[in-house]
């Protein structure tokens, strides 16, 4: 059954920005983008690189190792050298805290 868990608190990830949280043997990335929070496997797709490494511009993660590229809202690939799309999961803000459902 999914659960929400506690991530960090909003502030701690800039705009336009990925953050890295590992939780029972998963890492997800956790990005903030215009106020918006998202939540994605935290590994690339591609080569298993973390994205947290990577850079964020609007809803774009891109990987730090090939430069492939995924849209965050989706998971969606966004061309070579990714083909394959990255799991997303649903993310809020309450009380000024991250939270994901895993």
């Amino acid at each position: 059954m999914p659960t929400w868990i506690n991530v960090c608190p909003l502030d701690d990830i800039d705009d336009e920005d990925v953050s890295r949280f590992d939780h029972a043997g998963q890492t997800y990335a956790v990005y903030r983008v215009d106020g918006a929070v998202y939540a994605t496997d935290g590994l690339c797709t591609h080569e298993k690189v973390h994205l947290c490494d990577g850079l964020v511009m609007e809803h774009v993660i891109e990987c730090p190792k090939h430069n492939g590229r995924f849209d965050i809202r989706n998971g969606r690939p966004l061309g070579a050298p990714v083909c394959v799309a990255l799991k997303t999961y649903p993310a809020k803000v309450e009380d000024g805290r991250i939270f994901i459902e895993v």
